[in-house]
């Protein structure tokens, strides 16, 4: 943890930060000198960041028996992360890959088409069709594990918080997605993705999701590689489990994209500098942009003042409850108006804890939610 007064005070830290603030808990300081000087900060934020401290054990309740801690007194892995994935024998391994720092950067990698695979059993993991239609809005994982028949134990909640969440904005924004005339296409404009991208097989989840619904999906932002712009990516079957005879790869995919498929297209830049070219071929029902970091990064302010103009429902996600705050301030400021989307805890959140170098405060992917 970092002393919250580093850059702030004269002299440089004195060390680690364990000196927490004793009213929120959420801060620390290499001394008390250092946290006397940054009082002139933390008190406006202290009691804010006091109830966010609160439910630190509300966010870390999930329905699942794996453990996210798994015990080991020696190993080399640089991360709790990585010696997770190595406990469930998936380190390294197919969609897994880059879930942890030891994955491959983005741009290293020649091809983002759907070549991954589960690497789990095919009990474990959603490789084909669900056996019955959704039953209605699901709320909670545990009504997406009990849809899908999975038991508690599968880990794949890790992978699939990306079109779980998709999922949860659209239906937060309360967007039609009912088929029109045997046919329906929703065009969302998603920005911002980074890890993802090299998981684009989990997005066929969608699919099951929305069924008779062709999803255009525009993936927007830097981390995307300049060879890879403006490159397609049709997904209409599910990432294969490891059960070399299983369903999921003798299944064939629908010739029309219309009865339930996902279409990825990638766009290298900032969403405000690329929109018209994008809206020629694909004008968005909905914006959302993941772990947005709104406040964070100065280049997102033109661009929520081109969605405020084009008057299009936007949903963000966000790590923990104080970004979200911050990204709020920064949206209403620019919009003058209060979010048409409170923020509120994401039920998809990832199930494993972020770690934090600023602050106690629980932090998740996609923990928090909130839209304009």
């Amino acid at each position: 943890m970092e002393c919250a007064a580093k850059g702030l005070a004269g002299e440089p830290c004195a060390g680690v930060a364990h000196r927490r603030c004793g009213s929120c808990g959420a801060v620390a300081y290499c001394s008390k000198d250092h946290q006397f000087v940054h009082w002139r900060v933390h008190k406006d934020e202290c009691a804010r960041l006091a109830t966010q401290m609160i439910r630190i054990d509300m966010l870390s309740q999930f329905p699942f028996t794996f453990s996210v801690e798994p015990l080991a007194l020696n190993h080399t892995l640089p991360s709790m992360r990585c010696l997770f994935l190595e406990s469930i024998e998936v380190h390294l391994k197919g969609l897994w890959k880059s879930e942890c720092i030891c994955g491959p950067e983005i741009a290293s990698v020649k091809d983002l088409s759907i070549t991954a695979e589960w690497n789990m059993e095919s009990s474990l993991c959603p490789c084909t069709e669900p056996e019955n239609p959704v039953p209605g809005p699901l709320a909670s994982w545990e009504d997406y594990y009990q849809w899908r028949s999975l038991p508690l134990h599968s880990p794949v909640a890790v992978l699939l918080h990306w079109p779980l969440t998709l999922y949860h904005c659209l239906q937060l924004s309360r967007i039609q997605t009912s088929r029109h005339d045997g046919h329906a296409t929703l065009h969302i404009h998603y920005l911002g993705p980074e890890k993802e991208l090299l998981q684009l097989a989990v997005f066929a989840e969608l699919r099951a999701l929305f069924p008779g619904v062709h999803l255009r999906i525009e993936l927007v932002g830097p981390a995307v590689p300049r060879s890879r712009d403006s490159e397609v990516v049709n997904i209409s079957s599910y990432a294969h489990c490891s059960v070399q005879n299983c369903g999921c790869r003798t299944s064939t995919a629908p010739e029309d994209l219309n009865s339930g498929a996902v279409t990825l297209k990638l766009w290298k830049g900032l969403y405000h500098e690329r929109y018209s070219d994008i809206v020629k071929d694909s004008n968005p029902h909905l914006i959302v942009a993941p772990n947005a970091g709104v406040a964070a990064y100065p280049s997102w302010m033109p661009t929520i003042e081109m969605i405020r103009e084009i008057g299009i429902p936007a949903i963000f996600t966000d790590f923990c409850e104080e970004a979200a705050h911050l990204a709020s301030c920064c949206i209403s400021s620019i919009t003058g108006q209060p979010l048409g989307v409170p923020i509120q805890v994401n039920p998809f959140r990832q199930p494993i804890a972020e770690n934090n170098s600023a602050l106690y405060i629980p932090c998740y992917s996609n923990c928090f939610v909130f839209g304009m």
